[in-house]
């Protein structure tokens, strides 16, 4: 399968790695800045490659390749949109890094487009596919926890100026937003899957303590009320010294209790149920390792993608996945804007609406 590459920052090198592990042909790689192009093939030993075709302008490459089968888009957040939107009219299967969209409306343009051009999309939540993660998500469906009472997703990360300066897009309502919708998106994705997606209202508190040279948040926090009737509790921020702490996902049900821990929501720290059987001895005390923050899941994400084209079926984390992250971390904006709880599902809301807010 033909596949290319639109961005290539700091998370590139985990989409060109999902690729390679994926037997993918890497048809092209495209950057406004040439020297990142040669930075991630070089650190997958494919800087010799000449087959690789490179472009600073995706247009041409999509041009240039009609035969492209998949794209995935990693580029500043603010541009996923416009660019998913374009593969997508050229009838390009898209990979779109988190989050899908800055705005609602946009979010809603991809989907409608993917639909009526009948092509793929898939929001790069590649945590969903953590070993931890699908155990617990088993013993979900097998109903194993019972009623759902309540939950939380702590993000308790780290990111100092040296990041920041890294890239001037990074803490901008336009391109990035705070915390929240960079760092802390993903296991926010994960609480809302988890506890049925279904939201009633939201409340949230965000603010800028420490990075007053950013537009956006540093920390936020919010409660979230389910349709099924559980609570669930958000913490997320970049605030914490000297460095990453943990992601962490708490489920409590009636009949069982599941702490998932690590630094990206990576290891099994707490697994009881009422009715043990014997492989909850092997789930107790896991831990995959992984070689950055961002885990093994997308070359996972990748495998789904690929299988989903070839058989004609919705990827595993589609567009309304992606979609869902976005409207919850919008919601909570939203409510720190106004000072009120905000009801789901949420009118159109932009990360643009929040400028001037700190």
């Amino acid at each position: 399968m033909k596949y290319a590459l639109i961005g290539c920052g700091r998370i590139s090198t985990n989409h060109i790695k999902a690729a390679v592990n994926n037997k993918l042909e890497i048809v092209a790689v495209c950057d406004i800045v040439p020297e990142h192009m040669e930075s991630v093939l070089a650190k997958h030993g494919l800087e010799g490659d000449k087959t690789i075709k490179r472009y600073t302008d995706y247009k041409q490459l999509i041009s240039d390749n009609p035969d492209i089968e998949l794209i995935s888009i990693a580029t500043e957040s603010g541009i996923h949109a416009e660019i998913a939107l374009y593969c997508i009219d050229h009838g390009i299967n898209v990979i779109i890094e988190k989050p899908m969209a800055m705005s609602l409306a946009d979010a809603d343009k991809i989907i409608k487009l993917s639909e009526e051009k009948h092509v793929k999309v898939s929001a790069c939540h590649q945590n969903r596919f953590n070993i931890a993660v699908q155990k617990m998500r088993n013993a979900l469906e097998t109903g194993r926890f019972g009623k759902l009472s309540h939950g939380s997703i702590h993000v308790r990360w780290n990111r100092n100026k040296d990041y920041y300066d890294q890239a001037p897009w990074r803490g901008t309502w336009a391109q990035d937003g705070g915390a929240l919708m960079n760092q802390c998106i993903h296991g926010i994705d994960l609480l809302r899957w988890t506890f049925g997606d279904e939201i009633d209202e939201v409340y949230g508190q965000t603010r800028q303590q420490f990075h007053h040279y950013l537009e956006a948040e540093d920390i936020g926090m919010a409660v979230v009320k389910f349709k099924n009737g559980a609570i669930a509790t958000i913490e997320g921020t970049t605030n914490v010294y000297p460095q990453n702490l943990e992601e962490t996902l708490y489920v409590f049900g009636e009949k069982g209790t599941v702490k998932i821990g690590g630094k990206s929501t990576n290891n099994i720290d707490v697994w009881d149920f009422a009715d043990e059987t014997e492989a909850d001895a092997d789930n107790k005390g896991l831990k995959e390792a992984t070689s950055n923050v961002y885990g093994n899941g997308h070359t996972s994400l990748f495998a789904d993608m690929m299988d989903a084209i070839k058989h004609d079926r919705a990827p595993y984390v589609d567009a309304h996945a992606g979609r869902n992250a976005l409207e919850l971390v919008l919601a909570i904006y939203k409510s720190q804007k106004t000072g009120q709880p905000v009801k789901l599902p949420l009118k159109d809301f932009a990360s643009t609406d929040m400028m001037g807010e700190f």
